[in-house]
């Protein structure tokens, strides 16, 4: 949406900086990105700098633990191939031991205590027929179908068991909230925290010890540029595919086609954050309103002219971390 739109035109030249650095000092290194909004940020680095950059979000391995919870299968045993653009992956492949898992799943998404955790991504599953990674929160923002009316804000977004992103201002709050004691809160945690000295589910540590050429290959999720590996996504779209970690670098696996609903629904994702790239690093301010006329929540609330607005106003306010768009 426009928050995650604006969100970019404010970071990526702070990544510009990084890039530039790293080019200059440690051409060699690796930039593992961990910074939303995630495909932006890394289609910014991958198509206009040098810099070896892959994008590592935490949704999907959680997603699965979330899944084999409910299905009451170890999550280790569950075999997924998950593919398409971070916040909108979908699990194409949910097997365990060779069976689909996906008609208990949806039988499952009909036990109001197991639909109520995730309203927005279990009706989405309910509809579309696969499972999408991202929380209801995060999932919410990137179609039409949630967050256009009250009635519906109030249905899917605020009254389920986990995050509500539908109470107004939700996440700006939380950051009110703790701008004054962030730092004492982060004090207390370190002190308060035992040290857990299990193996986590990110990816970094694995990944490092495969491309030092310390153990075998890691296969992870990542975010890389298409190149086909996804045919019916734009080539030199950011997308979130199975990626191999080992000595010689990242490999890219190829994924083939999406379902063609879910191509549609992907697939605008993909090209509006084409289009925000290709504008930010351009400073072009018209092709950036058009980006964000093309997304399909803010479409759904807001008319042509009312976007203009918009935008001519978030240009205002955030014309010191963005310089100067024509």
């Amino acid at each position: 949406g426009i928050g995650g739109i604006m969100r970019a035109l404010r970071t990526i030249p702070v990544l510009e900086d990084f890039a530039r650095d790293m080019e200059a000092v440690c051409p060699n290194a690796w930039f593992l990105n961990y910074t939303n909004p995630m495909s932006m940020l890394c289609k910014a680095m991958q198509t206009y700098s040098k810099v070896e950059v892959t994008g590592l979000c935490h949704s999907v391995q959680h997603t699965i633990g979330l899944l084999a919870g409910w299905l009451q299968v170890p999550s280790r045993e569950i075999n997924y191939l998950c593919a398409g653009v971070n916040h909108q992956a979908f699990y194409l492949k949910l097997e365990h031991n060779g069976r689909n898992l996906y008609p208990d799943l949806l039988k499952k998404l009909e036990e109001p205590e197991i639909y109520q955790q995730e309203i927005v991504r279990n009706e989405m599953c309910k509809q579309l027929g696969y499972y999408v990674t991202e929380s209801s929160g995060h999932a919410s923002e990137y179609n039409q179908w949630f967050r256009k009316r009250p009635d519906l804000i109030e249905k899917y977004c605020t009254h389920g068991t986990g995050w509500n992103p539908g109470l107004y201002a939700f996440s700006l709050n939380l950051r009110l909230k703790r701008k004054d004691h962030w730092r004492e809160e982060i004090d207390e945690w370190i002190d308060n925290t035992p040290v857990n000295p299990n193996k986590g589910v990110e990816y970094a540590a694995e990944i490092f010890n495969a491309r030092f050429g310390d153990q075998k290959p890691f296969v992870f999720n990542g975010n890389v540029i298409n190149d086909g590996c996804i045919p019916n996504l734009p080539a030199d779209a950011c997308v979130e595919i199975p990626v191999v970690a080992d000595k010689y670098g990242f490999q890219k696996t190829y994924v083939g086609n999406l379902p063609a609903h879910l191509a549609i629904l992907v697939g605008t994702t993909a090209q509006i954050e084409n289009l925000v790239v290709e504008a930010t690093m351009e400073k072009n301010r018209e092709k950036l309103i058009h980006a964000v006329m093309m997304d399909p929540l803010t479409s759904a609330v807001c008319s042509l002219e009312e976007i203009r607005q918009m935008c001519d106003e978030l240009f205002e306010v955030n014309k010191e971390f963005l310089g100067d768009f024509t």
